[in-house]
């Protein structure tokens, strides 16, 4: 386990954005089956009515491979790449542009705003975004999904990913971060697909009603 760190370590000095483009793909695809999972056993103990459905929830355990394979690219195209760049150049910007001592309570509390309030719903619009090209859905059925998934998901994360971030900006180095990030992202992807599976579930509509929007 030691030498394959070190390995990695190695690669990311020699090719840190090809490093961590290759290393998104991998964690978001193996994310992918995880969600899978957690999808295939939350439809069985919801025990669906519809005797089609039911057939499909009584059989085993398979991976989509499609699935998994757009999932990596997701992470290969998007997170990776603009990853890379983000935490780079946050990093950059808040210490030679805003003027912050690192670690100090206000760089990282700089960080973790700028994260949530910029990167974080941007992640979420073009995940969900991709998502629904990648199975085939039209533009308007695409708008109707980030309608109802896209603000119930930014508020739960909210309260989730904060924490994860201070811990990332205060202790793990910046050309590691992303790869943290990634780690992570692999129990957010079984959340994402449970969100996308919950369709139109009455607690969605809940958390948006706290919202002054129409």
């Amino acid at each position: 386990m030691l030498k394959l760190w070190r390995w990695y370590q190695n690669c990311l000095a020699v090719h840190p954005v090809k490093t961590q483009v290759i290393s998104s793909g991998f964690i978001w695809g193996a994310g992918d089956v995880a969600a899978q999972y957690v999808t295939h056993y939350t439809a069985k103990t919801r025990g669906v009515t519809n005797e089609s459905h039911s057939q499909d929830d009584k059989k085993e355990f398979k991976i989509n491979w499609k699935r998994v394979s757009t999932t990596s690219l997701f992470g290969l195209a998007f997170v990776g790449p603009v990853g890379h760049y983000w935490y780079e150049g946050l990093d950059k910007f808040i210490r030679h542009r805003l003027l912050l001592k690192p670690n100090s309570f206000r760089f990282v509390a700089a960080k973790v705003g700028a994260d949530g309030f910029l990167f974080g719903p941007l992640d979420l619009l073009v995940f969900f975004t991709y998502m629904g090209f990648s199975t085939g859905k039209s533009v308007p059925q695409i708008k109707e999904d980030v309608k109802r998934d896209f603000l119930p998901a930014l508020i739960l994360e909210g309260g989730i990913w904060p924490v994860v971030q201070v811990a990332n900006f205060r202790y793990v180095p910046v050309r590691y971060q992303l790869l943290y990030v990634n780690f992570f992202c692999l129990l957010d992807s079984c959340f994402l697909s449970w969100v996308e599976q919950q369709q139109d579930a009455p607690w969605k509509e809940w958390v948006k009603s706290f919202l002054p929007l129409k």
